[in-house]
């Protein structure tokens, strides 16, 4: 039920005397579904759970699993966290019919709080293409949400693109929703159109005009076009909203969604002017981030809010001073907040096992004895290759050895050879299916030689379209991340590993992006139903 507002004068008052008293504002987080909808940002089956999971963990309300009539493989992943959550409710998403209902119904009635999410395009331009008038959209969205509700007790229904539908139409329509058992109304601004006032303007008008409004949740759920975002959100809440739809690190389509770290801790630090409450541990959000990133495939912008790696340097000697006499004078969150180790001492290679342990039990990763042996292995030899091993080492190397295993292409051995003149040469070892090939091939520079080399042992058609290198820390002996994304009949894949020879890594973030397209061309083989849906 939605809580009436108060006034700032009333909540400012609150926040001084009894947070627990605060409203409480949901986290709906879409990584899995709008974030998972960025080009190239494909997730595999093991990688949503795994991100699922630690969204549960920490503390996120609601978690929209996917769409489960896209694909056998959404489908599949959503039944499946649906069967592992433990806290959050867990949302399925679904077109304005029958058919689409169902089959999410049928992926989130395993879960122990179910949501079926239903959505319809309102304003003028999607209305043009659904080829359906006012009258006709009205009584598809009467009888698409009572039919979802009678299913499902939890529905939340969305008028897409609503920050451009005729607010007299748009309340009529969310009035319908209502009226046939929507619980939460999500008003999205689809195209990042909208600026705050009109965001916080639009929540308000819609609370004192719809008969019924009082009685359920008004969530949020913004784009970034714009760059406005986390203000559009934060102004909903203000105005009334008590749920914002946002993923980690803002991943989504086109410029991104709402990124959960940044209006979680916005409430958090500014709780005095904005005193609303969440349930999320932050001291998980940077784990989070991190991993989002690499089985994304999407770098987090250096100077990007909260998480990015410049969030907590001080370069300039003003500031440096300032932070050195007191930490507060340029820094209004503390690292150990988001999960940052206060202090980031480097690992050598005469380290132990129980020092790795701890160390990464700090940076987010709870090792088994099996885990934690390999991950060892793996530090060892990185260490014998670099002076100094610190945080930013350890998760790029949690990152490679998660990207590897039992895998169909493997690399074995690399030799490159150059020289001022003339093309480079590469010789490959890799194991192709479990059987072991040679090739020597030449490019024009070490990484094209070496790709070609790939390509000649596992023949393919997929376009290479992103090769990023990025160094995880500083020095000669920095280890390089590489993105790899390669697209093949409209279907993209990403692969990225790090290494202290970039050109190693180069060949290995190529050879996962490989190994996701085969691993993703056998389910489709296997799989009697391919169903494509628009996002």
């Amino acid at each position: 039920m939605h809580i009436a507002k108060k006034t700032p004068e009333e909540a400012r008052n609150t926040a001084m005397t009894d947070k627990t008293a605060q409203d409480h504002v949901l986290i709906f987080d879409t990584t899995l579904r709008d974030g998972e909808q960025s080009p190239g940002a494909t997730m595999s089956h093991d990688e949503k759970l795994e991100i699922a999971g630690l969204l549960d963990e920490m503390g996120v309300d609601i978690i929209e699993a996917g769409f489960p009539i896209a694909s056998e493989g959404d489908f599949a992943a959503v039944s499946e966290i649906a069967r592992n959550s433990r806290n959050s409710v867990i949302c399925g998403l679904a077109r304005a019919n029958f058919a689409d209902i169902d089959r999410c119904w049928e992926a989130v009635k395993h879960a122990a709080k179910p949501r079926i999410h239903t959505f319809i395009g309102t304003s003028p331009l999607h209305r043009d293409i659904t080829a359906l008038d006012q009258e006709g959209m009205i009584e598809k969205i009467a009888a698409t949400v009572a039919h979802a509700r009678n299913l499902c007790d939890n529905v939340q229904w969305s008028p897409m693109d609503a920050t451009r539908t005729e607010h007299d139409y748009l309340c009529r329509v969310v009035e319908t929703a209502i009226k046939n058992g929507a619980t939460t109304i999500n008003i999205p601004d689809t195209v990042g159109y909208t600026a705050p006032r009109e965001s916080a303007d639009l929540i308000r008008m819609l609370l004192e005009r719809v008969p019924g409004a009082d009685e359920i949740v008004f969530a949020t759920h913004c784009h970034n076009d714009l760059g406005m975002a986390t203000a559009n959100s934060l102004a909903a809440v203000e105005a009334g909203a008590r749920q914002i739809e946002c993923t980690i690190n803002g991943l989504g389509e086109r410029a991104g969604n709402t990124a959960l770290e940044e209006v979680v801790m916005a409430m958090r630090v500014r709780n005095d002017i904005m005193p609303y409450r969440t349930g999320i541990d932050t001291t998980k959000i940077m784990h989070l981030s991190r991993r989002v990133s690499q089985v994304s495939g999407f770098a987090v912008q250096y100077n990007k809010a909260v998480v990015g790696k410049n969030a907590f340097l001080h370069e300039s000697g003003i500031h440096q001073d300032g932070v050195l006499k007191n930490v507060q004078t340029f820094e209004i969150m503390r690292p150990e907040d988001i999960g940052l180790t206060a202090k980031n001492i480097a690992m050598g290679k005469h380290s132990g096992r129980a020092a790795l342990r701890a160390k990464m039990a700090e940076l987010g990763y709870d090792l088994g004895d099996n885990q934690l042996k390999d991950v060892f292995v793996r530090f060892k030899a990185l260490a014998d290759r670099k002076k100094e091993v610190y945080d930013d080492d350890l998760v790029a190397l949690m990152a490679d050895a998660s990207a590897s295993g039992d895998e169909h292409l493997q690399v074995k051995k690399l030799r490159v050879v150059c020289g001022t003149e003339g093309p480079q040469e590469a010789e490959l070892t890799m194991s192709v299916g479990g059987e072991e090939k040679f090739v020597d091939a030449s490019g024009d520079g070490p990484v094209d030689a070496c790709f070609n080399a790939v390509k000649m042992l596992y023949p393919h058609n997929a376009k290479l379209d992103l090769y990023q290198v990025s160094a995880v820390t500083e020095g000669t002996d920095a280890q390089a991340t590489v993105s790899v994304r390669i697209s093949r009949d409209g279907t993209v894949y990403t692969g990225q590993s790090a290494d202290t020879d970039t050109v190693v890594a180069s060949v290995k973030a190529y050879v996962n992006a490989l190994n996701r397209m085969h691993a993703g061309q056998g389910r489709a083989n296997n799989s009697a139903l391919q169903t494509s849906a628009a996002g």
